[in-house]
């Protein structure tokens, strides 16, 4: 992609139109901006990899084989992540949503598939729904992260798996045959043999289509009576199963530990591991019980009540990419996970529409498909993840272009930790993915100058996409090609705001046609260099050294 490294960037917030609300400042007006899913800001974390707050709580159930290089716990942990809020780092990025990988108690064990000794550092192999790792923290330690997170305006994302357990190990006996099935292993060439199946060798598939009633698993039985709460466990799946009427089979056990974390902690979404791997369903069903789960906390908690947003669900549908619209083709089948389940999907394609495709050209298509079938959806878009081998620019040798790429592209954007830091994603030594998650890079941050440069580009055009739900949520114009400027322009209930965006302007003087946007005399703010300027005969001049400028309207 060229000519696009460098940004130029004209915003302009048209919010709330009261005579009280207009004589406030422009800070003012920005700090009131709602918040909308389908335009957020989301920061996607490894909680083990990020910042590691409790030395003492980093090793637990004798993990303490060598493991293969990045396979094993590093510490990382929810106090880790509570500082990072309480110190401004999300809020200085323009971060309104932090995802974070699964907390609940992982296998004890390690498994070597020839990649040497791995633990479940990552979060996807389960042991116990209905605690939290000790290794990530406490229940006190998550209260405080989403009363702190809350606090800040700072939605906070969970990650749900129902799809499978943890692995097999000396550690951890397979759960009961009605409960999982360990064979045949999934081929993914059509839709039974993608969902009734497991995903690779030794991950248990939990039966998710099964509606016969099972008794718990012994394991869980034992540990609960060893940690003295199984009466208590037993009595709180007594009352979820006589409330909801459903059948004590295996995945409703499951919502039912999962949509806890909603009921006690407030949590505001679900980001939902392998979707396409079991029945769709099962994700209608899970729908119905997290807003059943948010009406039981917003009523018990009224005076922590954020907003009127709806519970979140953001699915992962591996493969899944905005060109598919609403149906996932499985080349026996085609699904929509939309409708009654996700407010979101996984958008898998971005990474290689920024390498083919001209940015006009990305944002026109994309705001197209937003603004028509799937109109009331969004997609969360990423150029580098946890999973995924084949991310946009793995040496971070592009990283203003990635910024400028994912963060102005229609949509809700995704973040992953070290994309604002040029954090490698090539590390050697390793095998697979562990590539991709390493430890975030704090120390070269504090000391690399050029990482710091890169950072506060991010953190100037994150703010300004948080501010500004045109840019994720709104239809884009285009205003001309050279240089590419467009606007972009949203309402929702009484929330209007529009934008305009210009790329590749040099530095100096630049003059940019505004006249769709605003009138003349309207004084603008740069929010880049915090210099003044006023809209003449529908244009905007300014001369400033950088390429980038975001005017707000003061």
């Amino acid at each position: 992609m060229k000519n696009i490294i460098r940004l130029l960037a004209l915003a302009i917030f048209v919010g709330c139109t009261s005579a009280e609300t207009n004589k406030k400042s422009a800070t003012t007006k920005l700090k009131e901006v709602p918040f909308f899913w389908e335009a957020a800001n989301v920061y996607f974390l490894l909680t083990d990899r990020f910042y590691n707050g409790d030395t003492t709580n980093d090793i637990n159930f004798d993990r303490t084989k060598e493991t293969g290089k990045l396979r094993g716990f590093e510490g990382g942990d929810l106090k880790g992540i509570t500082q990072k809020i309480k110190e401004g780092y999300f809020t200085d990025l323009g971060i309104n949503a932090i995802w974070m990988t699964p907390i609940v108690e992982q296998i004890h064990g390690g498994t070597d598939e020839g990649t040497g000794i791995t633990y479940g550092f990552h979060g996807y192999w389960t042991k116990d729904w209905t605690a939290i790792d000790p290794n990530f923290g406490t229940k006190e330690d998550l209260k405080e992260l989403v009363e702190t997170a809350h606090s800040k305006g700072i939605r906070v994302l969970l990650d749900a798996v129902i799809n499978h357990t943890g692995p097999v190990t000396q550690k951890d006996p397979v759960w009961p045959s009605e409960w999982v099935r360990t064979s045949p292993q999934c081929e993914y060439t059509n839709y039974e043999n993608t969902i009734t199946c497991t995903l690779v060798k030794n991950l248990p598939d939990i039966k998710t289509e099964s509606n016969e009633e099972v008794s718990l698993p012994p394991q869980l039985v034992e540990k609960w009576k060893a940690e003295g709460r199984y009466e208590q466990e037993v009595a709180e799946l007594d009352d979820f199963f006589k409330r909801t009427g459903h059948p004590r089979a295996p995945r409703f056990y499951i919502m039912k530990w999962l949509t806890d974390y909603i009921i006690e902690f407030g949590i505001d979404g679900y980001r939902v591991d392998t979707v396409k791997h079991t029945e769709e369903f099962v994700w209608q069903e899970f729908r119905k019980e997290c807003d059943a789960a948010f009406n039981i906390w917003k009523k018990n908690h009224p005076d922590k009540v954020l907003d009127d947003n709806s519970f979140y669900l953001v699915g992962e549908v591996y493969g899944y990419g905005i060109s598919s619209g609403k149906a996932y083709d499985f080349s026996d089948k085609k699904v929509n996970y939309f409708d009654e389940s996700f407010n979101s999907l996984i958008n898998f394609e971005i990474k290689w529409n920024a390498q083919q495709m001209p940015l006009n050209e990305i944002f026109e298509k994309y705001s197209t498909a937003l603004q028509t079938n799937l109109k009331g959806y969004s997609v969360l878009n990423y150029l580098s993840s946890h999973d995924d081998g084949q991310p946009f620019d793995p040496k971070r040798e592009q990283s203003y272009e990635t910024a400028n790429i994912l963060l102005l592209t229609p949509g809700a954007s995704q973040v992953y930790y070290g994309d604002e830091s040029a954090r490698s994603l090539v590390v050697e030594g390793t095998v697979g993915d562990a590539t991709l998650r390493s430890n975030m890079n704090w120390e070269a941050l504090s000391s690399d100058t050029s990482k710091q440069k890169v950072l506060k580009h991010w953190q100037i055009l994150g703010n300004f996409r948080k501010n500004h739900p045109a840019i994720g949520a709104g239809e884009h114009k285009k205003i001309s090609d050279k240089p590419l400027v467009f606007s972009r322009s949203f309402s929702k209930n009484t929330f209007n705001d529009a934008v305009v965006v210009g790329l590749d302007v040099p530095a100096g003087s630049k003059t940019i046609d505004v006249s769709t946007v605003f009138e003349n005399g309207t004084e603008l703010n740069d929010a880049y260099t915090n210099q003044k300027v006023t809209v003449t005969n529908g244009t905007v001049t300014i001369n400033t050294p950088e390429t980038i400028i975001l005017l707000e309207k003061l």
